[in-house]
């Protein structure tokens, strides 16, 4: 396995973002979607506004995971009041880790993973927390191999479709 290197970004890498978001996005939820609701989350949820207006957020953090220069998968962080659900000053949340299916099972989730809890380290929050797709067994073990528990539910809209994430978190 070749080295990872990750990667803090910034506006400049909007393009590539936009690039990655819906790539790993439609890799992971084609499937289990509608081809209608996944090509307007798509294009809404990866538009350059709403990239612009997330890269520009001092309490969101992109980081690319990078081999050879090319971008195989991101991490997305949010604190403070940009969580998207428990606005806990004393939290931060995970909102994504995609990784390009090529790279599945090579570690690149785990690496994005583990920067993703020294930052939380640095920034002295309590505990760790995420939503993740009911129907994600692969993403539940992960974070359960890394010690997250379950202790909510909350339901996110794909297009038409109710979708219940399964909440999960980690005390530090």
């Amino acid at each position: 396995m070749a080295n990872i290197d990750i990667k803090k970004i910034g506006i400049n890498e909007l393009k590539q973002l936009q690039e990655i978001g819906r790539q790993t996005f439609s890799e992971t939820f084609s499937a289990g979607n509608t081809e209608e609701n996944m090509k307007n989350y798509l294009e809404e949820g990866f538009s350059e506004e709403k990239l612009s207006q997330e890269l520009n957020d001092p309490n969101t953090a992109f980081y690319f995971a990078k081999q050879d220069d090319d971008v195989i998968g991101y991490l997305k962080l949010n604190f403070g009041a940009s969580q998207t659900e428990l606005k806990d000053e004393s939290a931060l949340e995970i909102e994504r880790i995609y990784v390009l299916k090529d790279f599945h099972g090579k570690s690149v989730g785990q690496v994005l993973y583990n920067k993703a809890i020294d930052i939380a380290k640095e920034k002295n929050v309590k505990y760790v927390w995420l939503g993740v797709w009911e129907e994600n067994p692969r993403a539940i073990s992960f974070y359960k191999k890394n010690g997250f528990v379950e202790f909510d539910k909350h339901i996110f809209k794909l297009g038409d479709d109710e979708q219940t994430d399964i909440m999960m978190k980690l005390i530090l």
